[in-house]
């Protein structure tokens, strides 16, 4: 092995950052050129400058956002030190670790601030088809920034990069970078919002799929650039560079495998058949697709032949390493620009909605599925991308983490493996299967995949221990760094944690979440928007398992109140379901009537029938987990009595019954007593 020097590894480095800007750049003007995606218009051209400025403003804003979210996931997950505050240790000489990171990740933020301001003036000036240098341009672009959707949402995402830079200049500690980079998924949301992927048919599958892509894609090549500056500024590098380069590792190969499912999703549906892959679109994909290949030919060589090295011998940095990760951002680079030119070219699968829509297409984004029956249900499928990469990544690891222990010789119980296994698989169906298929047109699907979700599922999930399983599966880190284990711990021990999954208030929140999701418009966002539809499968999943963990659960977090308690709790809940679901059966008021009234069906009850039908389902089949549970607490009871009563067995027969004994005693004593006055009583000469 080598140990380059400074000497020998800036100038491979500075050489690499530079051949990335060029290769992106040079990507991106071939790429457009080929597919005439800035090709003058017919009508309302606002010039070359506006056209091509348009995607070099996206390409450095998308660049720059890249590194500000993998310098934060570096500073939150990877980087040793990064459990202190962040500040400069007292006599350190130059800022630790964490520090440099986060001031990476601030001055990106600038750029990308600056970048995205750019983006929002070429892109307002595109869209209403006006020359900057036009007296009517001020007018009309202040037009696009407040009443365009893609403007509002431009100009949305360059608040948040100011306010990002903002924050990471003032160098926050852990917690504030990990909320953060929470804040960073926003515009990364938006941006999967607007594109090609708004306007296909699939919209769901495609927001979902692009969001996926987008976030892989930025971490994956915002942390690889955000090592190599890191490298270049700091002096101790042998110290971190080896754990951070192999935890590095393990967050790029998931990169890679979603950035695989996500892209090839997109493709389906945006080329709609292999014979498109002919097509100026489809050539541009099938170079994307090759240079990823490449990509994780890399990644396999890092894997393989350097983490291992660098793991074993920390003090030994391979240059192979660095070889491989500038020909890495290079090719990064590339792809880039190459995505940016795809962005703005039309796709073979247009955007146009069918000649005469149905109203189920108008208001779902596609076609009434036939009438359901049982069989329908299990039968019938449309994918959601995100929940199915969560169920799929859920399961592996919760498995991994299971076969962990059995190789260190620990036992895990397989029940709770089981358990977890039909959780996910339960949830995948829910989301995937004929409930979301259905949940869309019907109320009384809509009720069960709701019940399902926040009922059934948390039952499995709770009784799998995921947190206790992590606890005992994945090592504590001592490099004052901060894994999945010491975040989870973190969060689950903090106030908030404890105060959320307290019994009294996750039964006010399971419960209360009903009548505040059904009676406002929050019901309505939910079935309209994809965004408000993944956020009340989330929520009420959560609150579901916060409920359940308090009551039947191992894993940490809430102060279980005794068993009686939790019997009130579920007696409460149940009388809740019966009052809403009753409630609901007794109205005559549709809820959300301009979505479900108007979806043209030929088959079924009508929307008013049916929404009592799901009333029926919220008070009947609701009450089915909620019994089980109640048999489950009663189980656990005896069985916590039993078990008590077998200890004070052992603990009688190996130490003897103290507290017999000393009850004997007193009645010995009381006896005595009795006795000696007794005696006394008949030598008295007066009695």
């Amino acid at each position: 092995m080598v140990t380059p020097t400074p000497t020998r590894t800036t100038p491979l480095l500075l050489a690499g950052f530079t051949a990335t800007i060029l290769a992106a750049l040079t990507a991106f003007v071939a790429a457009g050129a080929y597919t005439a995606a800035y090709a003058p218009r017919a009508l309302l051209d606002p010039g070359p400058l506006v056209r091509w400025s348009v995607g070099g403003a996206t390409l450095a804003s998308e660049l720059s956002m890249a590194v500000v979210l993998g310098a934060l996931t570096l500073a939150v997950f990877v980087i040793p030190g990064a459990g202190h505050t962040g500040r400069t240790r007292p006599g350190a000489p130059t800022p630790d670790l964490y520090t440099t990171t986060i001031t990476i990740a601030g001055w990106g933020a600038v750029v990308w601030t600056l970048s995205a301001t750019a983006r929002l003036l070429f892109q307002g000036a595109n869209t209403v088809g006006t020359p900057l240098t036009d007296p009517a341009f001020g007018e009309q672009w202040v037009v696009y920034l407040t009443q365009i959707p893609s403007g509002q949402s431009h100009f949305a995402i360059t608040l948040i990069a100011a306010t990002m830079a903002t924050a990471l200049l003032m160098r926050p500690g852990p917690r504030v970078a990990l909320a953060l980079l929470g804040v960073g998924l926003v515009p990364l949301t938006l941006l999967s919002l607007m594109g090609h992927a708004a306007g296909t048919d699939n919209h769901e599958l495609a927001v979902s799929a692009m969001f996926l892509h987008l976030i892989a894609v930025a971490i994956w090549v915002g942390a690889l650039a955000v090592i190599a500056l890191l490298y270049l500024s700091r002096p101790e590098r042998e110290q971190w560079i080896a754990t951070t380069v192999r935890r590095y590792s393990t967050i790029a190969g998931w990169c890679f495998a979603l950035v695989a499912v996500s892209g090839l999703v997109n493709s389906i549906v945006r080329l709609g058949g292999f014979t498109a892959l002919t097509s100026t679109y489809g050539v541009l994909i099938v170079v994307k697709v090759t240079l990823f290949l490449i990509l994780g030919g890399f990644g396999a060589v890092h894997r393989t032949r350097i983490v291992s090295r660098m793991t074993a011998a920390r003090a030994h940095i391979p240059v192979l390493f660095w070889r491989l990760a500038a020909a890495e951002l290079v090719v990064m680079g590339a792809v880039s620009g190459i995505s940016v030119a795809l962005g703005a070219s039309e796709p073979p699968v247009g955007d146009a909605p069918p000649t005469n829509p149905s109203p189920a297409y108008l208001l779902t984004g596609a076609e009434l599925p036939p009438e359901p029956t049982t069989l329908r249900y299990l039968t019938q499928w449309r994918p959601d991308v995100l929940f199915a990469v969560a169920c799929a990544a859920g399961l592996w690891v919760y498995l991994s983490w299971v076969i962990r222990l059995h190789k260190r010789g620990d036992t895990w119980p397989w029940l709770r493996t089981v358990s977890w296994t039909l959780g996910m698989f339960l949830m995948f169906w829910i989301t995937s299967g004929g409930p979301a298929v259905y949940g869309k047109i019907l109320f009384s699907a809509h009720m069960l995949m709701h019940m399902l979700m926040a009922m059934v599922v948390p039952i499995f999930l709770a009784l799998a221990a995921p947190i206790t399983l992590l606890m005992r599966a994945v090592p504590a880190r001592t490099d004052h760094s901060r894994g999945p284990r010491e975040w989870v711990s973190g969060i689950v021990h903090s106030r908030y944690g404890r105060f959320f999954s307290h019994p009294l208030v996750a039964a006010v929140n399971f419960a209360g979440s009903m009548i505040l999701f059904y009676y406002t418009p929050l019901f309505e966002l939910a079935i309209t928007t994809h965004l408000g539809h993944i956020l009340m499968v989330v929520h009420f999943t959560l609150v579901g398992y916060f409920f359940v963990n308090a009551l039947v659960g191992i894993d940490p977090g809430p102060n279980r109140p005794g068993y009686p308690q939790r019997f009130l709790l579920l007696l409460a809940t149940m009388a809740f379901h019966a009052f809403f679901g009753v409630s609901l059966m007794a109205s005559d008021r549709l809820l959300v009537p301009d979505w479900f009234g108007n979806m043209g069906r030929a088959w079924g009850d009508p929307a008013i029938i049916d929404q009592q039908a799901g009333a029926g389902i919220a008070w009947g089949i609701g009450e089915i987990p909620t019994v089980a549970l109640a048999m489950t607490v009663a189980i656990m009871w005896g069985l916590t009595d039993d078990r008590a009563a077998r200890r004070r067995d052992r603990h009688v027969d190996e130490y003897g019954d103290s507290e017999l004994d000393e009850y004997n005693a007193m009645l010995q004593r009381i006896a005595h007593r009795d006795a000696q006055h007794d005696t006394t009583t008949r030598q008295d000469p007066r009695t």
